[in-house]
């Protein structure tokens, strides 16, 4: 704790000139901040859920309204106040029970992600005895509304355990409902009977709709890599019963799937963008929400709470249009905008271009980057860019907007978005070419991307500046070893840097599922592939850029001596003077501050230290 305190009055010497800057920077993302916000109520049964902010208020405060969705307003959770006197608060999941009198959630003081259980009652509002601790994101309600299951932690905190909980009991006689022997998964909830439909199998992925008497049934057999759907009796609902009812299209990832009453709701991705597909159940006539303007954008449906409904709301946004909220009639095929998000201090989307470019990468693979910028910026060289990349789980990094990207936008920067493999922007083919023994194209793509804005012009190596978090921040870690020359900064928030010695401890909360992403470094074959690319042990003598390394001192996902050992590595080895900064924050874990104010400032610290290592703080 010395050394990390240490450490810790290090940057904040180092950013005390910055702090002026820091302040301006705060107060434009803050001033482009609607703060007496809320969510889009959803309707379920006769109430109106939704989700508000006040004016100063660095929480949610959970609400719903009787009738309609402009009713009289009751607040069932000010998570305000239960913040009060803490350094963080963090709600994870909020459920009603079916008859909406009580309501459970889970609450995390220390950003460990171990959250408490709470009750609540929603007709008096008081807060009921029962509290279970050591809990994670799960939690259901059954259907006599005195009954909820939850998934719990064990001693290496994986959620690999569900409980029962009856109202009033003791939760230490609490029944077990299941528990997950095999360390390499994880366990969630769902609401449906727990049935085996199809046992486990290697390389084989499946995830189910309820339809009635139905399921649909998203699947990658028989060779399907980017998903097929079918259908199976709920009553038998095994592999054997499976009907083909989608087939499989080569390069349309299908991501996910919503049943209602009268049609299919289908998330997918084609030629790597975001669509909506939507299935007329009558007759099997498809079509895609259509209308979009922009050649680089985010959209996807937003599961909603009732079944028997033609109305299928779904968000959409790109990198210069503010976040909308529409719902879409599934018959008469219009859209209704319910909300869009508003920038109070002003904003005028034309005064920016949004492109969509591809980069070649060295095995000749085509690499989408997503770009932001000024109109206006030359494109010869001379502007600053800030390149985010990501790479790993097969998570998409949406091009969507963000209004802390502005405060570098407005300053001259291009704002670009590498979209490389290990992700699944392009399908799962996408994602196998950048994960295990074929790990180091994710960071080969990253390099070979900011080449190619080099070589485009829209900026110059040194005028780079680089960022990821978590795996993304082994990704800062992997290509600023490699081609340090190309950047100018790096950020690296909660890096994964030591992956070598974390996946030789199956002790730690993620080392054994994790075997699927990186391989088993028991095994010699993984063990020399991952000490290729470990960004701690292939630290060079040679110089550095400039380097802001975070970390949280509770996080569970990537422990705090993660950065603060590849730090401390780092100077030991750089032959560079350039600023290298570690911030470990003592009251955080992997998602950094949890008010929303406080994430503000950890933006404008990077973006100051950003600016200082580009020449730019003025």
């Amino acid at each position: 704790m010395e050394y990390l305190r240490a450490e810790n009055a290090f940057t904040e010497a180092f950013m005390q000139p910055l702090e002026a800057l820091q302040e301006a920077i705060y107060a434009e993302i803050r001033g482009r901040i609607k703060e007496d916000d809320n969510t889009v109520p959803e309707k379920e049964g006769d109430y109106y859920y939704y989700v508000r902010f006040e004016e100063g208020g660095q929480y949610p405060i959970y609400c719903r309204r009787q009738g309609s969705d402009d009713g009289q307003e009751t607040v069932l959770l000010d998570v305000n106040q239960l913040a009060e006197g803490r350094d963080y608060t963090r709600v994870g999941a909020f459920r009603n029970s079916p008859d909406h009198k009580l309501a459970a959630y889970g609450v995390d003081f220390d950003g460990s992600e171990q959250y408490t259980i709470r009750l609540l009652d929603l007709e008096t509002g008081q807060t009921l005895p029962d509290a279970i601790p050591g809990t994670y994101y799960s939690i259901e309600w059954a259907n006599d509304n005195r009954t909820f299951y939850y998934s719990v932690l064990d001693e290496h905190q994986r959620p690999v355990t569900i409980y029962r909980h009856l109202l009033g009991t003791d939760p230490a006689q609490d029944a077990l409902v299941y528990h997950e022997d095999d360390a390499r998964f994880f366990v969630g909830l769902g609401k449906p009977k727990l049935t085996l439909v199809e046992p486990r199998a290697v390389d084989f992925e499946y995830d189910l709709a309820d339809h009635g008497d139905r399921f649909f049934i998203r699947h990658n057999g028989d060779d399907a890599r980017d998903f097929q759907l079918a259908t199976a009796p709920i009553s038998n609902p095994g592999r054997g019963n499976w009907t083909e009812f989608m087939a499989h299209e080569p390069g349309r990832p299908l991501l996910d799937l919503d049943a209602y009453r009268d049609h299919l709701v289908v998330a997918c991705r084609q030629d790597g963008l975001p669509q909506v597909m939507i299935m007329r159940l009558s007759d099997n006539d498809v079509h895609y929400i259509s209308g979009i303007e922009e050649e680089d954008f985010a959209m996807s449906p937003r599961g909603g709470r009732e079944f028997d409904t033609t109305s299928l709301r779904f968000s959409y946004t790109s990198m210069k249009t503010p976040a909308a909220v529409y719902d879409y009639d599934m018959d008469a095929r219009e859209r209704v905008l319910r909300k869009q998000q508003e920038i109070p201090s002003g904003y005028d989307a034309d005064r920016y271009d949004t492109r969509r470019i591809w980069a070649t990468a060295r095995d000749g693979t085509s690499v989408p980057i997503s770009l932001l910028m000024l109109k206006g910026t030359p494109v010869d060289g001379s502007a600053p860019l800030y390149l985010y990349g990501y790479g790993s789980y097969g998570l998409t990094m949406e091009a969507s907007f963000g209004i802390t990207a502005l405060s570098l936008v407005d300053r001259g920067f291009v704002f670009a978005i590498a979209h490389i493999r290990g992700g699944m922007e392009m399908g799962w083919d996408w994602y196998e070419n950048g994960k295990l023994l074929k790990k180091r194209n994710t960071f080969h793509d990253f390099i070979d991307c900011a080449e190619h804005l080099v070589a485009q012009g829209y900026t110059s190596a040194g005028r780079i500046a680089a960022a990821g978090g978590s795996a993304g921040g082994m990704l800062m870690g992997a290509v600023v070893n490699e081609r340090p020359d190309l950047f100018g900064c790096v950020v690296a928030h909660v890096p994964f840097v030591d992956v070598l010695n974390t996946m030789l401890d199956d002790s730690l909360p993620l080392t054994t599922m994790e075997y699927n992403e990186w391989g088993n470094p028991n095994d010699a074959e993984y063990y020399r592939y991952i000490r290729t690319y470990s960004p701690y042990d292939n630290v060079r003598r040679q110089a550095y850029p400039a380097m802001l390394v975070t970390g949280g001192i509770s996080d569970p996902r990537v422990t705090y001596w993660e950065p603060a050992k590849w730090v401390a590595k780092l100077r030991d080895m750089r032959t560079d003077e350039n600023p290298l900064l570690l911030k470990i924050h003592m009251d955080s874990g992997h998602a950094g501050a949890s008010g929303r104010f406080e994430r503000i400032k950890e933006v404008a610290e990077e973006y100051a230290f950003i600016l200082n290592a580009l020449g730019l703080a003025t």
